[in-house]
């Protein structure tokens, strides 16, 4: 009989000593990912100073500034062209922003990329965005360092679980490396892509991005990448009282926003499908390429990754109507480049368009500096598009080092949340995945299984059987008014009470015809539950085992029965918690009237 473990050996988290051997693999993947976005970073940086200044360095800028004049427009054209060649002859899988890409990994492809596709990712990438693509790169790092992470799991012996965790901990390392963020590039990573709260995730996922902070920290003292934090602001004084109404209006306003953001850049890639069967979707990047040239002619600060534009936001260096036209050039042509299949990343672009809608109502809002409202709303902007409030309120933190701005971007992550979940169905990372059939859930909570105990839904009254009994008499239970044919398998139990075996009713069809005894036929090796352990530990043993009913023993009562759980029963614990949530009563009475 295969012994279970007693209550007292339940513990908070499931974690083993074998998640130790995990821990180098994962610094070395931390390792691995910054030197992939730090290159990724230089190569943007090579072709946008080429292309638009006709010099050579790879110190990274934007496109704002350069004198080609008309000839500018061609740049994003020709961009987008080579990156259409490149999916086409490539990988088409080089398409896309990089998130939903990485999470369709984890989700159908068990955790497993293609050594291609991580080489061809960051070269589209720096080739969109060096030539004028409004994104940013760290989607594409994300996907590429999560495509490294996973090739190094690959080669080892893992679990589909444990290639997950080091795709992830890859991709919030890159994320870690070009930002300088690791605190939220871990909560990103754990709130959005690897699905679960664990130890055996966090503590893998947070060594990376620590390791990869801590090698941009030292490239940083080389001056080698920029310091720490990337937009360095003047420290505010706290936002409180009837100034919190601002950060909540920023914090609707952006919410609102985030759908209008979903809604423009899958608008476009529903434009761009129309032209299926007419045009081969690899000409498509070259048709955005021409509206992001001709954006930039309106407003040349919406080009490139902005994060000189995005660090002027926060220092509330652009004017009412910069940030409107911004506002509106940043997004048209970064839907329409994003709709066209081009690659590139999408938070930066985010963080600008947050941070003028929040500079924008700023300008309205009374005793608070705009780039202060600026930093409110490029953290709201986060929260409503990607759902992930935790990581915009650390992200914002760690970007800026301003504490005066957390308990506003407290509120305005949250409202904007609020805001967004119930008017938007989908994310803009969640939408790309549904369209290609897969449905992801965005709510984590802990497992009813978890919760309940084996003691709590065990079914007391058992017909058991003693071991001398002919089986022949069992299979007349089927006529005599009883439910004891229903169990479907009978516990073979001593004068004690202790379980010997177990009948299922099969044996008993098969043996009704001649004079077996229950002893003879029973089986013996029996897979039991304990009444002290949890509904999900029994679950586990069933699908493991492929069983429908478990007998529960007392293990200190040297074996003895206690009664029966079935799968029935772990549907039970299910609904247990669907009454929690959905019965509504009344607890206290209501107040007597005078």
């Amino acid at each position: 009989m295969e012994s279970q473990r007693s209550g007292e050996h339940l513990g908070d988290f499931t974690a083993t000593p074998n998640l130790l051997w995990l821990v180098p693999v994962a610094l070395f993947i931390g390792v691995l990912a910054t030197a992939i976005a730090l290159v990724l970073l230089d190569m943007i940086a090579f072709f946008t100073n080429v292309l638009y200044f006709q010099r050579l360095s790879l110190h990274l800028v934007s496109p704002y500034g350069n004198r080609l004049g008309w000839a500018s427009v061609a740049i994003p054209v020709i961009g987008g062209l080579i990156v259409g060649l490149i999916a086409r002859y490539g990988s088409e899988q080089v398409r896309g922003h990089g998130i939903p890409e990485a999470m369709e990994r984890i989700l159908i492809n068990g955790s497993s990329v293609q050594l291609r596709l991580a080489i061809l990712k960051p070269i589209a990438s720096a080739i969109s965005i060096g030539t004028g693509g409004p994104f940013g790169a760290e989607g594409p790092i994300i996907l590429t360092g999560g495509a490294f992470g996973s090739i190094v799991a690959q080669v080892l012996p893992l679990t589909a679980a444990q290639r997950r965790t080091l795709l992830v901990a890859g991709a919030s390392a890159g994320m870690s490396a070009v930002f300088g963020t690791p605190v939220a590039a871990t909560l990103f990573g754990v709130e959005l892509l690897v699905f679960e709260w664990k130890p055996r995730s966090m503590t893998l996922i947070g060594l990376a991005s620590a390791t990869a902070d801590a090698l941009r920290m030292l490239l940083a003292s080389a001056g080698m990448v920029t310091p720490q934090p990337l937009f360095p602001i003047p420290h505010h004084a706290a936002i409180a009282g009837l100034a919190l109404f601002g950060a909540a209006l920023i914090g609707i306003v952006v919410g609102l926003a985030s759908w209008v953001m979903t809604e423009a850049v899958y608008g476009a890639e529903d434009l761009f499908r129309r032209l299926e069967g007419r045009l081969h979707w690899m000409w498509w990047p070259l048709l955005g390429g021409l509206v992001i040239g001709l954006g930039g002619m309106v407003d040349a600060r919406a080009l490139g990754v902005g994060y000189d534009t995005i660090h002027a936001e926060l220092l509330g260096q652009l004017g009412l109507g910069a940030l409107i036209l911004l506002l509106l050039t940043k997004l048209t042509i970064w839907s329409f480049g994003l709709g066209g299949g081009t690659s590139g990343g999408i938070l930066a672009p985010i963080l600008m368009l947050g941070a003028a809608l929040g500079g924008i109502v700023g300008h309205w809002l009374p005793g608070t500096p705009v780039g202060l409202w600026s930093l409110i709303g490029l953290g709201a902007a986060l929260a409503g598009v990607t759902r992930s409030p935790f990581t915009a309120i650390v992200f914002a933190f760690e970007l800026t080092d301003d504490p005066g701005s957390l308990l506003a971007l407290l509120v305005a992550t949250s409202t904007a949340q609020l805001v967004s979940v119930l008017v938007l169905k989908r994310s803009i990372l969640t939408e790309k995945v549904a369209r290609r059939g897969y449905h992801v859930m965005r709510e984590y909570g802990v497992d009813p299984l978890e919760t309940t105990f084996v003691q709590e839904l065990t079914r007391t009254d058992v017909y058991t059987l003693d071991p001398d009994r002919q089986i022949h008499s069992i299979h007349l239970l089927w006529g005599d008014g009883t439910h004891a044919h229903q169990q479907r398998l009978y516990p073979v139990i001593d004068e004690g009470g202790r379980l010997l075996g177990v009948l299922p009713w099969s044996a008993v069809r098969r043996h009704h015809r001649d004079a077996s005894i229950v002893g003879e036929v029973m089986s013996r090796e029996v897979t039991v539950a304990a009444p002290d352990e949890t509904m999900r530990a029994a679950a586990d043993r069933m699908a493991e085992h492929q069983l429908s009913v478990l007998p529960v023993v007392e293990p200190s009562a040297g074996g003895r029965l206690v009664g029966l759980i079935t799968a029935e029963d772990v549907l039970r614990a299910r609904r247990k918690l669907l009454a929690e949530e959905h019965d509504a009563q009344r607890l206290l009475p209501h107040a007597k009237q005078a």
